[in-house]
């Protein structure tokens, strides 16, 4: 093997696992730790009899476990995370402690090691922000403690201020990237993080589809392969350390727009309903207006640009559901 051994940690999720495939294609060794609460074995079955690559199913909040993987890799993609707005509304104590804990026990190994660490963040830290396009060093704008849905924003926030703590305290080489709802092939079909696979699940049903409050509410969706390449450019750009990165598309859609693409695209004669937010997640609810990511440091210092159309991946994604309709 002429590459290096990376742990990805989350490597059974659904952009773990494309970024296992990625990093084992360019000729690395690859050691997955994944806990399979939500990552799915499905996801790496191919990889299984790949002489480089390695499943460890674990948790990160094990730290003689995650000490023990750390000794052995060059560097650490660290994805493994409670991710969803419904997880995270249902279980936020859950989410904050392993989203915070978790991250803690990596970083702290990894400094002992000098390890190099990629730590996947969200678009999710700019939270109630009107500033679009977001660029790395605005504001952010998170909602009040009452509602459990900006526990994740805080978590994530945490975790950057952490890795760049050890970044400039203990020289750690660490780097945040920031996705924006990356869309793609493995996407959970239960659709519980995506708003994507919802729609494309009840189209595909011959269900209506159905749009969360007025649908103007607009996000700006990455197909997985170019969230891959950011994340893996993150690694392997020496300057990126101690700094976050927007990796994302750079084009808005609205709720309501993405709904008849969808529709048409899958061929569905549904309807599509609007739901008060109220009815998905309860009355402590609150809801970003608008998510864009402005990518120029990304574009500069990573080189990064997402160069898939939107159309071209959800004709992918939709495919990807039309032949996994029972898996």
């Amino acid at each position: 093997m002429n590459g290096q051994h990376f742990l990805v940690t989350g490597g059974a999720g659904f952009i773990g696992s494309h970024l296992v495939d990625a990093l084992l294609e360019a000729g690395h060794a690859v050691t997955v730790l994944d806990d399979l609460s939500v990552g799915k074995p499905q996801n790496f079955a191919h990889n299984l009899t790949h002489p480089y690559f390695h499943f460890v199913q674990g948790s990160i909040l094990d730290k003689t476990l995650v000490t023990q993987l750390v000794a052995q890799v060059d560097g650490i993609y660290h994805l493994a995370a409670v991710v969803g707005v419904k997880y995270v509304v249902e279980d936020p104590l859950r989410g904050m402690q392993v989203n915070v804990r978790g991250t803690e026990t990596i970083l702290e190994t990894a400094c002992a090691r000098r390890c190099r660490v990629v730590l996947a963040s969200s678009s999710e830290i700019y939270g109630k922000s009107a500033g679009v396009p977001f660029a790395e060093e605005d504001v952010t704008v998170i909602g009040p403690t009452s509602v459990p849905r900006w526990s994740y924003a805080v978590s994530k926030l945490l975790d950057e201020h952490l890795a760049f703590a050890y970044y400039r305290q203990e020289e750690l080489p660490a780097t945040a990237v920031r996705y924006f709802n990356a869309f793609g092939p493995r996407l959970d079909p239960r659709g519980y993080g995506s708003v994507i696979a919802r729609f494309i699940n009840q189209a595909l049903d011959g269900q209506a589809l159905t749009v969360y409050g007025d649908g103007q509410q607009t996000r700006a969706f990455t197909f997985v392969a170019d969230t891959v390449r950011g994340t893996i450019a993150a690694m392997e750009t020496p300057k990126s350390a101690g700094q976050a990165f927007n990796i994302g598309n750079p084009r808005e859609i609205t709720m309501n727009e993405l709904a008849a693409q969808i529709r048409e695209s899958v061929g569905a004669d549904v309807d599509i309903v609007h739901v008060p937010y109220a009815q998905a997640y309860g009355t402590a609810f609150e809801d970003t207006p608008r998510r864009l990511p402005n990518v120029t440091r990304a574009a500069e210092i990573l080189g990064f640009r997402a160069t898939t159309s939107f159309e071209e991946g959800l004709r992918q994604t939709i495919l990807w559901f039309k032949e996994h309709r029972d898996a």
